[in-house]
């Protein structure tokens, strides 16, 4: 009979060391949230530039608190910037930031989805920022804008949005694993009942200074 439940993780396989490595969790539920997000990101700035025409220049969707603004930042996401050499540097980081997340993927457990959820994430909205830099000088494609009056949140995008989520519930998980592990291991002074002073009889513990004497 076959193995039941394939999709949800890839067979092992050999390092160059050989030793098995540990098999994928849910390899293709992470590239479906992955290709949707990249897909989802690059969609929505196609059409913001070919819909908003000139560069920030506001259109108001809910009075002026949101607005599709088109902007181009060669920057982070919300608007970081480094200088002229911005595109560069944040590619660099970006590959970085992937080559640490596909290591994280690698250790997770089977059990661990909203892990799996929030590794998934970030790297989706990573590789849909990559894919603007990596396309054009002009930097990322930014048109989400929000704030009230002149007080206004950095302009992003739908992979902004991603690599926040997704950032946020993975610092959660990674605190709650934490968290777990310190309150498993314990103090080995309390946890270990061995290691306990034994029970004092108060029948057998009676001071030298009460015995009889005998003479």
């Amino acid at each position: 009979m076959g193995n039941a439940d394939n999709g949800d993780q890839q067979p092992g396989f050999r390092g160059y060391d050989g030793v098995t490595a540990k098999p994928l969790v849910r390899p293709r539920l992470v590239a479906a949230i992955v290709a949707g997000i990249v897909v989802a990101d690059q969609i929505t700035k196609l059409v913001a530039v070919d819909f908003l025409g000139a560069p920030y220049l506001p259109h108001s969707v809910i009075g002026n608190t949101v607005r599709l603004t088109l902007v181009y930042n060669p920057g982070a996401a919300f608007g970081l910037h480094l200088g002229p050499y911005s595109r560069w540097i944040f590619t660099a980081l970006t590959m970085g930031a992937l080559a640490l997340l596909w290591q994280l993927y690698r250790d997770t457990r089977a059990n661990e989805r909203w892990r799996v959820l929030a590794i998934a994430c970030v790297t989706g909205g990573a590789i849909g920022n990559l894919i603007d830099r990596l396309r054009s000088s002009r930097g990322v494609v930014d048109f989400l804008d929000v704030g009230i009056g002149t007080t206004r949140w950095p302009t992003f995008n739908v992979a902004d949005i991603a690599v926040s989520c997704g950032a946020v519930l993975l610092a959660i998980v990674l605190w709650r694993e934490d968290a777990t592990r310190h309150a498993a291991s314990g103090s080995p002074d309390v946890a270990d009942p061995t290691n306990a002073a034994p029970a004092t009889d108060p029948a057998h513990s009676a001071p030298a200074a009460d015995a009889p004497i005998r003479g």
